[in-house]
């Protein structure tokens, strides 16, 4: 399916001489017909720069952007006149003029329509699109007549009058409250479905997220990882409500308010915990666990492969039970090797304890290293190279572990160097699948170093060379 939007390594820039800035960096997307993309990002990310360069109204400076398969860049005037006459615009405010019914005001869409739309086709065509967005018992009301939600579904039918390929809509639901908000975005989704026509929608409105296909969150002019950012919010969700429980007891608070006030609480935590839930909901849709799984495995293999190591293992640390334990190893056999280790007892175990990078060039002759897995595995560990990995905290809450270069020489400190060049991008992998993964118990019979029932089932081997790794 062709795309009716495609952006291709944009950049733009506000200001000229020493005041000019960069405000898009390498933008690049596609938005299919039929498709609702929610460009999402803080305050002066550069979220309606996009809108407006995709809507033709900016000039596309550095990239390439396609519209309906027509060029942006450099395009003539003519050129963005006719694309624009293809696109129906939703802003925040509604813009409706006072002094015109709501057929009236659907119908002004339609008076630079070429060839130009009779009188009788205006009125028939903007009855039958406010019927379509549940206003047919409205045609002929004024603004002042109508409530918020009905303002802006009077706009939403202006901007389809005209059956456009493509919805730009700007913060659609900032102005209206949560139930008007709902019923718009439930209704644009709905008639990108219908008519298939691509939907860019810009919100700031964390309650309409559901409604997304895909979503684009920007930062500070660049495309980041939603994921990420939904983890983020998540976090800050319940980072707030920790900080109002914290202002007092939060049972002799409830007891000691009125109806209207347990009702005005009720309403407050409801929100956040549903803000809470949505978020994390789509994080789990946009990138399941199998998916970082495989993700994380592909990388562990080609950072094994880039710093000539003969197999590689991830340890994620659990602090609450004062362990590490394997994530993702590489080994031939058939079924996982699970490998748990005391924080502080071996060389992962102390790296995973002090934060500092392990070098070590014979693995059997220093006095941390465990012989145990090479003994029972048959694989031998010559030389070895463990690097703490750190989340957003700046805390160890992961470990890597190099086994056995292949040339058959020692790591050195530049390798180490190298890894922490990978690091950051599998800390942010690590940290997702740390939070989406279960953790059911399993069987006896891991690797261990302690006696008792193991923890935790967590670990998604590749085969490859013979079976082990010391820890």
């Amino acid at each position: 399916m062709e795309p009716l939007i495609s952006i291709r390594h944009v950049n733009h820039y506000f200001g000229d001489g020493e005041l000019k800035k960069q405000v898009l960096f390498d933008i690049s997307a596609e938005i299919v017909p039929g498709e609702i993309v929610l460009s999402t990002g803080p305050s002066g990310s550069g979220k309606t720069t996009i809108l407006t360069l995709v809507g033709a109204l900016r000039t596309v400076q550095e990239g390439s952007l396609r519209t309906m398969g027509r060029e942006l860049a450099g395009a003539s005037r003519r050129t963005l006149i006719d694309v624009r006459r293809n696109i129906g615009f939703i802003f925040q405010a509604h813009n409706l003029l006072d002094a015109l019914t709501a057929s009236q005001n659907v119908q002004m869409s339609l008076a630079l329509e070429r060839p130009k739309v009779s009188a009788q086709d205006a009125r028939k065509r903007s009855v039958e699109v406010l019927e379509q967005v549940g206003l047919g018992h409205r045609v002929d009301y004024y603004p002042s007549q109508l409530s918020g939600g009905q303002k802006q579904r009077v706009a939403i039918a202006r901007a389809l009058v005209h059956r456009p390929k493509i919805i730009l809509a700007d913060e659609p639901t900032a102005a209206l409250d949560k139930k008007s908000g709902r019923d718009v975005v439930d209704l644009l989704q709905k008639l990108a479905k219908e008519n298939q026509c691509a939907i860019l929608l810009v919100t700031h409105d964390n309650r309409i997220l559901d409604i997304a296909d895909r979503i684009l969150s920007l930062e500070d002019g660049r495309i980041v990882s939603f994921t990420v950012n939904a983890m983020e919010t998540a976090g800050h969700i319940m980072t707030a409500f920790t900080k109002l429980h914290r202002k007092g007891d939060l049972a002799q608070h409830v007891a000691n308010l009125d109806d209207q006030g347990f009702i005005k609480m009720l309403e407050q935590v409801t929100t956040e915990f549903s803000g809470f839930v949505r978020t994390v909901e789509l994080a789990n849709h946009i990138a399941s666990e199998s998916i970082f799984d495989e993700v994380l495995e592909a990388a562990t293999i080609k950072v094994s492969q880039l710093l000539n190591a003969d197999r590689a293992t991830l340890y994620f640390v659990d602090r609450a039970n004062g362990m590490i334990r394997s994530k993702v190893a590489e080994h031939e056999g058939e079924e996982p090797l699970k490998i748990r280790i005391p924080i502080g007892k071996g060389i992962a175990g102390r790296v995973a304890a002090t934060g500092e990078t392990q070098i070590i060039d014979d693995a059997w002759a220093h006095p941390d290293f465990n012989r145990d897995i090479d003994e029972r595995t048959g694989y031998r560990t010559r030389t070895l190279l463990c690097v703490p990995i750190f989340n957003r905290k700046n805390e160890v809450f992961a470990v890597a572990q190099l086994l056995n270069k292949k040339d058959g020489q020692p790591f050195t400190q530049a390798d180490a160097e190298r890894f922490s060049t990978f690091s950051k991008p599998l800390a942010v992998i690590l940290e997702a699948c740390y939070v989406l993964a279960t953790r059911p118990q399993v069987p006896e019979g891991e690797a261990t170093w302690m006696g008792g029932r193991p923890a935790y089932r967590e670990a998604t081997w590749i085969g490859r060379a013979p079976e082990g790794g010391g820890a």
